[in-house]
């Protein structure tokens, strides 16, 4: 027998579309929402030679590649949206981390919608303070830069703290309001679409390439078929969960007797998401960052440490991995709490069946946790080192975006499409529910 959401996609048609205007309405605010933070990405900041800075850029390597490709090339022009919405989600992890030590947060966190408000605030204040260091510490290197700044000094400082602070405030109030009045995770929206805009260039660079005959056609068409089948790897393991059966006993009210039914708790194989490769590369891309600011007078240390840790080298690699394998279990470990999800199954009379109720319960599910999370974390590492061998191995740059952003392109495109196809059955469920009333009436 088909199941309830094989029904509903038996039924599913794009012609809903015509009729859902709720659903257009949230998908032309979220389109024009993207398209103002596309323009802000290209709005210079005020004081700085332009010239100079894209022929410095070119030459520097580290965080600011990996952050330049988040921001859709902003950082390369040092735009209003330089910083992104990068300090945000810092402060997002930030807050996480707090609530498992901080009883006050922790309270919050349990009084449900209120409390999540509140947690919100201290979040964009967060933000702000981030934002407000970061710039100014982007101002000073740019100093440092020699000649990107046409008139250096604390006036300079100031407008740049100013400018790049509201141009991050500016893209968090865009997200949220893509959240609440559009459609998807505004803030992941935002991020994918400044990731999306750097596939024109890498396709012009490939076939270029395959054109002057550096690359040959035929190993073209593979890295086509690898991407495909490296895409349709993440979607399988993006979608695959583990389980566990929960049953819920029987009651008598009179003469009925209610409940015994079974449902399942949901766990997914990879957790954590796209942060444990954005803490990894930012830890290991940090001490290149540094001394691409301060050339002339970093000490020969740092220098033998950039040398060791450039991308591609082998010491690179394995820390690189070391560090995904660490933040897997360590945001894992924050995000999900086995002893609250017990207590909630005990406080409903759910149990999973061969499993006392309560704290042996919460053990069972640590230990499928952890499980499932080793496999996460080798699947992350694998898609985030496979780029990383194609180009120190065969020079591939076409891979350079890197596992993080493809990661955050399929999570995020999947997400979106889930909450189209919601609002969509939501539509016509009404229609579909009077179609099986006509079926049942025939039979």
């Amino acid at each position: 027998m088909a199941s309830a959401a094989e029904q509903l996609a038996a039924n599913f048609n794009f012609g809903a579309f015509s009729k859902a205007t709720e659903l257009k309405q949230r998908i032309w605010f979220t389109l024009g929402a993207l398209i103002v933070a596309r323009m802000g990405s290209y709005v210079p900041m005020p004081g700085i030679d332009a010239q100079s800075l894209a022929a410095i850029f070119q030459q520097q390597a580290g965080l600011l590649n990996v952050f330049n490709v988040f921001a859709g090339g902003a950082i390369e022009r040092m735009a209003i949206f330089a910083l992104g919405i990068m300090p945000y989600i810092s402060a997002s992890i930030i807050m996480q981390l707090m609530t498992t030590v901080s009883p006050h947060l922790e309270a919050l966190k349990k009084e449900g919608e209120a409390g999540r408000k509140v947690i919100n605030q201290y979040t964009r204040y967060g933000t702000v303070a981030l934002a407000i260091v970061q710039a100014y510490a982007i101002a000073v290197g740019l100093e440092n830069l020699g000649t990107v700044v046409i008139d250096p000094g604390m006036a300079f400082r100031i407008s740049a703290v100013i400018t790049l602070t509201g141009g991050t405030v500016l893209l968090m109030w865009l997200g949220e309001q893509i959240t609440a009045r559009g459609i998807g995770n505004g803030i992941s929206l935002i991020i994918m679409i400044g990731i999306v805009t750097a596939f024109p260039g890498m396709l012009v660079q490939a076939f270029e390439s395959a054109r002057t005959g550096a690359m040959s056609p035929l190993f073209l068409f593979f890295l086509g078929a690898l991407s495909v089948g490296l895409v349709m790897f993440i979607v399988f393991v993006e979608r695959a969960q583990r389980r566990l059966l929960v049953q819920y006993p029987k009651r008598q009210q009179g003469n009925r007797v209610f409940g015994g039914e079974s449902s399942h708790l949901p766990l997914k194989l990879n957790v954590a998401g796209v942060i444990p490769p954005i803490f990894a590369s930012s830890l290991l891309f940090l001490p290149a960052t540094i001394a691409g600011f301060n050339a002339a007078s970093i000490p020969g240390w740092l220098q033998t440490t950039v040398a060791l840790l450039g991308q591609g080298q082998p010491l690179y690699m394995l820390l690189y991995a070391a560090g995904i394998m660490f933040f897997a279990f360590f945001y894992t470990a924050i995000v999900f709490n086995p002893e609250d999800t017990a207590e909630n199954l005990k406080k409903y009379g759910g149990f999973i069946p061969g499993i006392r109720p309560g704290k042996r319960t919460a053990d069972y599910i640590d230990f499928v946790l952890t499980r499932i999370t080793v496999i996460g974390a080798f699947y992350l590492t694998f898609v985030c080192l496979l780029p990383e061998f194609m180009i120190a191995y065969y020079g591939i740059t076409s891979f350079v975006m890197g596992g993080t952003s493809i990661l955050i392109m399929v999570s995020v495109t999947m997400d979106t499409v889930a909450q189209i196809q919601s609002h969509l059955i939501a539509q016509q469920y009404e229609g579909l529910i009077k179609k099986a009333r006509l079926r049942g009436a025939r039979r």
